[in-house]
């Protein structure tokens, strides 16, 4: 049912408590972050062909499921868990495994949201820089005796990596304190050199590493609910596994897998023309006088708007009743000035073209 608004501000207040179904509502979507190159038309093609079958019969289990995320990434299935999109196992980590849990902010808000109250501790980034400073947060990750450590990279909001050599550098530190390290990939594949960034074939070598990965970004699929938990550590392995219920992943989504290694050209193609968008769109916002342009890592950019500027809030709002464009403001992420901050997502070099206009036009 399409929702009926009688004002443009209506639409606004309607669209900005929604978590998603933006599609319903016609506007361009610089909010949420996928790839818009991918899944080619033969994947809808064929899920087309096969939709009696996954629709009236049930889908396979986990052990299964582990299987054909290890066919893609190449890695033995007793060390994958499979969750309906990484919220999934997000909920399990932060809501019952750790009896405390270390996240540096800002960041991908549900790390903290899904942990019990008091269970939680965020480490702010370096400001204004808003790096990671590993020998910190492992100092404070030891101090609060923290049993999970939590690391985005690319980060969500910022856009920007944590270097592989920190990342091993802090699991050695946390693996003396019985201190897991989450590393959560989900965009990694917006990188450059991503299979040198990458943890996940050294995996073997660090126990206490387990890396994270939503597949709705970097695929595009985020209405099929797939991400994967993937550690060395057979132990924790199985015991985020407890926590996923039989049948968690539909049939939609198992077949995308059993697939998806047909594609796996279609898939670099897709992410490198998602990178050239993104490189053109980051030099045209670092044009805008009194802007600070994070430089991007993932499929987003993160700015600080000019001083002189109207708030993130305000721009956010304006920029959707004028011009019908959604971006996201930084109020409700744990950082100082949060009113200050936008994130924008890369779309095709029009809409970006489009939404460097438009964001000129409402900023004072």
């Amino acid at each position: 049912m399409q929702h009926k608004y009688r004002t443009q501000t209506e639409k606004y207040t309607y669209v900005s408590k929604q978590h998603g179904g933006y599609y319903r509502h016609n506007f361009a979507d610089h909010a949420y972050l996928y790839n818009l190159y991918f899944p080619p038309k033969a994947v809808f093609t064929h899920l087309k062909e096969n939709i009696e079958d996954l629709v009236l019969n049930y889908p396979m289990a986990q052990d299964a499921l582990a299987e054909l995320i290890g066919n893609i990434i190449n890695q033995p299935s007793e060390r994958i868990v499979v969750g309906n999109g990484a919220a999934e196992i997000i909920k399990i980590l932060s809501g019952s495994l750790a009896k405390k849990i270390i996240v540096p902010v800002p960041s991908f808000n549900e790390y903290v949201n899904a942990a019990p109250e008091g269970c939680v501790v965020e480490f702010p980034l370096e400001f204004p820089s808003f790096q990671l400073n590993v020998d910190k947060f492992a100092a404070e990750a030891i101090k609060v005796g923290a049993d999970i450590a939590v690391v985005v990279t690319p980060n969500n909001p910022t856009s920007l990596l944590v270097p592989k050599t920190d990342l091993i550098r802090l699991a050695k530190k946390l693996e003396k304190h019985n201190c897991m390290l989450i590393v959560d990939e989900s965009f990694l594949d917006f990188t450059d050199n991503k299979e040198q960034i990458s943890l996940e074939q050294n995996i073997a070598e660090y126990p206490n590493i387990a890396i994270l990965k939503s597949m709705s970004k970097a695929y595009g699929i985020c209405g099929l609910r797939i991400g994967y938990l993937l550690t060395a550590n057979v132990e924790f392995a199985e015991a985020v596994r407890k926590g996923i219920h039989i049948w968690n992943i539909n049939g939609f989504a198992e077949e995308f897998l059993r697939i998806l290694p047909k594609y796996n050209q279609e898939f670099k193609d897709s992410c490198e023309k998602v990178k050239t968008d993104r490189d053109a769109f980051y030099k045209m916002l670092c044009t805008i006088e009194g802007m600070t342009v994070f430089k991007p890592d993932a499929n987003y950019v993160f700015c600080r708007l000019p001083d002189n500027a109207l708030s993130g809030p305000e721009v956010t709002k304006r920029l959707f009743i004028k011009y019908n464009i959604y971006i996201k403001d930084s109020v409700g992420k744990t950082q100082p000035d949060a009113d200050r901050y936008i994130r924008i997502a890369s779309r095709t070099n029009d809409e970006n073209n489009k939404l460097i206009e438009s964001l000129i036009d409402v900023m004072y």
